[in-house]
């Protein structure tokens, strides 16, 4: 019996190792590390190391471990272990100085390889007849590592894209722009736990457990299966996407402020869908995930983004002769749209590196590929270039961004008339944070050459020639057109607004049009305001023109498809020759406000008619997005770890009508563990309310506070601020 005890004690060193990892930030108790890179483990037996004993450690990940495929490695001291010819991934050990084998203190060095596939391994040690388990550790992809497929080679984009745990996601229009603060909290309690069990969720590891977690290795693989488990269209997904107006039995996307909450909300709940996303959302879950896992990932806005659903590169949209925008267009153009984008090697695709670095990634189920809703890795560098025959999914990806843009007018007896087509139109201020500051990144140059040059028309007609012929939709990138169980077509919400600029000539059937239209504000939009705008014309004609004018007002979802109809007007004017004809526009608050709930921007278009000339018409129009009503956030004092902060809240009823079903929602990582909704009381016409409130941080650093004001007729207001905490 004295031989069975020959391990007496095993030291994991988790905070040091970790701490050189850079992966304390997430646990100084539990051992996670990254591979291609040592990690130090001290053994203690209960008798000396001899010269000629032979150590023997095993590692495995998975159910079916297997050293051919990578998820079981033998390696010892010294290194004399036998191994399978066709051993992949094979982990190494040294003895290090300060070892005393006299004594039977051994302190190793274990290297796991820059291939291992990442996830949580059972590591056991034998020496001579006794075996032990020792311990659990973590493996995550390295991007501190040369060798790493997914290094990154500075520092502070790694801060930036790997360890920074407060992003911001751009939403609203091309010409509204507005930031709105996310909380990634990817180094949350229990995210290494969470992450891995998402791994195991997926269809691929269902299907072959086994060849699943070798795969693991690669994060072309690991990334494309996190864009397929963020939704809940394909099984066991994260979120349940609703682009709807009805969200009972969930809350509104808009709702959220925070990945972790959604992440543990699923896992808690025993991996059912958590309700609802849309496409920001979906995005900000998996720049979290992908995060904690060690891919490098930023989250990505487009403006002006087309879902072409023929893999025609054409975007057609559809208007009515009275002004009203028409909703059978299957293509549609989005005020924006939110993926993410990850940094890794494309061996698979090239040896010299072209396609490597960024890469596109959406995990809003839109399109099908491969007979699953997920999308990428797309390469930025591809998309660029107009390689639309590399995988994955990049031709559907290069016409969200660079798409041409048809215009039909639709007149009432049912004939259709172009009236504008546009190669210029798509893929505007594609954005993203910039690295260490919270100023907008905009890198709409690395997707596409500038429009109106001869090289953006060279790449467009390359890009038409490389998509596969006689897809139909089929295969690389499916075409379903539908998702999330909504009767809309397949899409996300938002808010957006796109305004013609005040020297826009509108185009008409008949070359040149001698008519120049456009809609200027009177006064910024307010949610809670009337809305004030004028439409102005002018023309070089000398003779007077007879016009007859239709205009429409429409709330419009994030997706670019019309929510209600909110008003129309239709008169006749005259245009006088060298004289600007303006024509005023008023859109009261009780008229807008009950469509306008849950619709952030509104479409105000114009189609006009030479009454002479009933052939030459035309159209204007302009997106607007309501500024919300203000929120004051005050913390009072500086944060410390494990002491309550005192902060509060204000927010003004700036309409006159009663505001019911308040709450206000209070979220951070390191501030708050958990969301703290607090109801509220109804809100008088011109009072205010001030929240006061407790939280004790738990966490050193910047941190971020994360207000959200909700209402029946405010939806999700948002503001956020900084808060420094000390040890």
């Amino acid at each position: 019996m004295e031989d069975i005890a020959v391990f007496i004690e095993v030291d994991l060193h988790s905070e040091t190792n970790n701490n050189d990892h850079h992966t304390n930030e997430i646990s100084v108790q539990e051992l996670i590390v990254r591979r291609g890179q040592p990690f130090k483990l001290t053994l203690k037996l209960a008798q000396p190391f001899k010269p000629f004993d032979q150590l023997t450690m095993t590692v495995v990940t998975g159910e079916h471990p297997s050293e051919d495929l990578g998820t079981m490695s033998r390696f010892g001291v010294p290194d004399k272990v036998q191994r399978s010819a066709s051993a992949k991934a094979c982990w190494r050990a040294k003895l290090q100085q300060g070892s005393s084998p006299e004594t039977g203190l051994l302190t190793l060095a274990i290297t796991p390889p820059a291939d291992s596939p990442v996830g949580e391994y059972k590591l056991s040690a034998r020496l001579g007849e006794e075996e032990r388990d020792l311990e659990n550790l973590s493996v995550l992809f390295n991007p501190w590592c040369p060798a790493d497929w997914v290094f990154l080679p500075d520092e502070a984009e790694r801060q930036e894209y790997v360890m920074n745990e407060h992003g911001i996601i751009y939403k609203g229009v091309d010409n509204y722009i507005s930031p709105v603060h996310w909380d990634y909290g990817q180094f949350e309690e229990d995210m290494v736990k969470i992450c891995m069990k998402i791994l195991d969720c997926s269809i691929k590891h269902k299907r072959d457990p086994a060849d699943d977690v070798s795969a693991r290795c690669n994060p072309i693989y690991v990334s494309r299966v996190i864009t397929s488990m963020i939704n809940s269209e394909n099984q066991g997904g994260i979120l349940k996407g609703n682009w709807g107006l009805d969200f009972r039995g969930g809350v509104p996307p808009t709702h959220w402020s925070s990945s972790y909450v959604i992440l543990k909300k699923w896992y808690n709940s025993i991996f059912s869908s958590v309700k609802y996303g849309q496409c920001w959302v979906f995005s900000g879950v998996m720049c979290s995930v992908m995060r904690l896992l060690g891919i490098p990932c930023r989250v990505v806005t487009n403006y002006q983004s087309a879902h072409d659903t023929n893999k025609n590169l054409t975007v057609d949209t559809y208007y009515a002769d009275y002004g009203v925008r028409e909703k059978e267009s299957k293509d549609s153009v989005w005020n924006y749209h939110v993926w993410v984008e990850g940094w890794m090697r494309r061996p698979d695709l090239a040896q010299d590196g072209r396609y490597d670095g960024w890469q596109v990634l959406d995990p809003t189920p839109q399109e099908k590929s491969e007979g699953t809703f997920c999308c990428g890795p797309a390469p930025v560098s591809a998309i660029l270039n107009g390689d639309t025959h590399l995988k994955y999914d990049v031709p559907f990806v290069f016409a969200e961004v660079n798409a041409d843009c048809v215009t039909w007018l639709v007149k009432r007896d049912g004939s259709k008339v172009n009236i504008h087509s546009d190669k210029n139109r798509i893929g505007q201020n594609i954005s993203t944070k910039s690295i260490g500051t919270s100023k907008r990144m905009n890198i709409t140059d690395s997707y596409k050459q500038r429009e109106g040059t001869t090289q953006e028309r060279a790449v467009f007609q390359y890009a038409l020639t490389r998509v596969e012929t006689g897809n139909n939709g089929e295969g690389e990138t499916c075409i379903s057109g539908e998702t999330a169980g909504n009767e809309t077509t397949d899409i996300n919400n938002g808010s957006a607004e796109t305004a013609t600029s005040t020297n826009d000539q509108i185009c008409s059937p008949t070359p040149p049009p001698q008519l120049f239209v456009r809609f200027e504000e009177v006064l910024k939009p307010v949610d809670g305001e009337d809305v004030s705008l004028k439409l102005i014309l002018n023309s070089d004609s000398r003779d007077a023109r007879q016009l007859s004018i239709n205009i429409s007002v429409q709330a419009m979802k994030y997706t670019g498809q019309p929510a209600e109809n909110i008003l129309t007007q239709a008169m006749e004017q005259q245009l006088i020759p060298g004289k600007d004809l303006t024509i005023p526009i008023l859109i009261p608050f009780l008229t807008y406000h009950k469509y306008m709930i849950g619709c952030d921007s509104m479409n105000i278009s114009a189609v006009i008619t030479d009454q002479r000339k009933r052939n030459h018409m035309f159209l204007a129009e302009m997106r607007i997005v309501l500024m919300k009503p203000p929120i004051i956030i005050t913390v009072f004092g500086e944060g410390r770890v494990n002491r309550e902060v005192a902060a509060e809240v204000i927010f003004m009823n700036p309409v006159m009508e009663l505001l019911r079903d308040c709450s206000l929602t209070l979220s951070g990582s390191g501030l708050f563990s958990s969301e703290l909704v607090i109801k509220l009381p109804d809100l008088l016409p011109n009072n205010r309310v001030r929240i006061k409130f407790g939280f004790i941080p738990y966490r050193s650093g910047e941190r971020t506070l994360l207000v959200d004001f909700d209402c029946a007729s405010f939806r999700d207001i948002k503001r956020s601020c900084k808060v420094i905490v000390r040890p």
